[in-house]
């Protein structure tokens, strides 16, 4: 699999090789035409095309939900959770506060938005008040409204404290800014 700085360094690289031919041709006086060189140029421009798109990696395969997991359609998120929200649960699944409900009350869940194999609440923060999210537990189902999208401090973790209500909340980290988290808040439909 190739990464950006990869192919900006084969591209780079193809560019000197195109670079120095056009450069031996026409201060050497090559009786090689104009059109020829064109032809030359375009053949390799294909190739570099028909590489990058031979060498793309397959599209992701379909990640086993289980029996534990959350939809948010708005998003187009289907992710499996686990119990924990270390770094090794985290870097493979949703990870569910071990302290906060796993059906009635306020489930509390965290994920990764970018920079690992699985960022699963990428998009979190495209979410807005009223969109759904679908909690899935065994044989239990909940949908649940988002009616709370907050940025708090890090050290923050009121919002998974226990309501009287049925809630779900979300947690991720806000990009460049260690000292603050995303928190989506819903409470049951």
């Amino acid at each position: 699999m190739y990464t950006n700085k990869s192919i900006n360094i084969i591209s780079l690289i193809l560019t000197c090789i195109i670079f120095f031919i056009l450069n031996f041709f026409i201060f050497n006086n090559s009786k090689i035409p104009l059109e020829k060189i064109s032809n030359i140029i375009i053949n390799i421009k294909k190739d570099m095309k028909d590489d990058k798109e031979n060498n793309m990696p397959e599209k992701e395969e379909k990640i086993e939900l289980g029996n534990w997991y959350i939809e948010i359609p708005a998003i187009n998120l289907q992710a499996p959770i686990a119990e924990g929200t270390d770094s090794q649960t985290l870097n493979a699944k949703v990870g569910h506060f071990e302290e906060t409900a796993i059906q009635d009350g306020n489930v509390g869940l965290a994920a990764h938005n970018r920079g690992y194999e699985y960022n699963f609440f990428e998009n979190l923060k495209e979410v807005k008040i009223n969109d759904e999210i679908i909690y899935t537990y065994e044989n239990y189902k909940k949908t649940y409204i988002i009616d709370k999208i907050e940025i708090i401090e890090n050290t923050d973790w009121s919002y998974l404290e226990n309501y009287d209500e049925n809630k779900i909340t979300l947690i991720t980290c806000v990009e460049n800014e260690p000292k603050y988290r995303r928190c989506v808040q819903a409470t049951e439909l």
